[in-house]
């Protein structure tokens, strides 16, 4: 929690005795602190639990989801996170000319089981094609297709809607390949023309609008670790 090492790193620095507690070396692994009142050294610099931050942020079209000025002065999500003191990263990534939800955390743990698709959580997409996509393909869909780096299967495809020349559909994906839902869209010989990520899990876009951020609630981040196998963790 404090940013220092990992949970195993961690007790191996306490094992070489380069922990103390109020001033005296502890070697016991499981040693209780209080963190309000003992004071914890790491090879004689102080450390304190960093506070952990879960944002929920609507990128919207046209921003690189990177920290940082871009090289091509192309816009980047630090632009719009604003009073956060806390230092977060994107859990996932979102191409430049797609919008939606994206998860950002100071939570190591929780980002990697967000990315790793062993945990399946679910990605939520509205995908605004170029022709009309019969239900023939929707089947097709389903059913999944061979791409250049191996096959993809969605968890759900639905057909929202039919507007002349174009159609809009969702896809749920538990992985997150580069371009997977342009990519599958292309192999049915349709053209992703806009994309939107509305949810991750049980996280959802809901009332906001492209650019804003908001703290995840409480009962968010409850649902979100059940999901991820983590709901035993505080």
């Amino acid at each position: 929690m404090c940013g220092i090492a990992s949970r195993r790193k961690a007790e191996e620095l306490i094992l070489q005795g380069k922990v103390k507690v109020n001033g005296l070396v502890v070697k016991e692994l499981g040693w209780r602190v209080d963190p309000q009142k003992d004071v914890v050294e790491v090879e004689s610099i102080e450390v304190k639990p960093i506070r952990k931050r879960y944002i929920v942020l609507y990128k919207p079209c046209c921003y690189i989801t990177a920290l940082g000025e871009s090289k091509d002065n192309k816009k980047t999500i630090q632009e719009l996170l604003k009073d956060i003191p806390e230092r977060v990263y994107p859990a996932g990534r979102l191409d430049y000319n797609a919008e939606g939800l994206l998860i950002l955390t100071n939570d190591g743990e929780l980002a990697h089981k967000i990315m790793h698709p062993r945990h399946k959580l679910p990605k939520t997409y509205l995908v605004w094609v170029s022709g009309k996509v019969s239900l023939q393909t929707i089947e097709s869909m389903k059913r999944g297709a061979t791409l250049e780096d191996g096959f993809a299967k969605p968890d759900r495809v639905k057909l929202i809607e039919h507007e002349r020349d174009k159609s809009l559909l969702e896809i749920v994906f538990h992985e997150g390949r580069k371009h997977i839902v342009k990519r599958f869209v292309s192999h049915f010989g349709h053209k992703v023309t806009r994309l939107k990520r509305t949810a991750i899990g049980p996280i959802s876009l809901e009332g906001m609008k492209p650019g804003q951020w908001r703290d995840m609630k409480a009962e968010e981040l409850k649902k979100l670790k059940i999901a991820l196998g983590l709901n035993r963790r505080s």
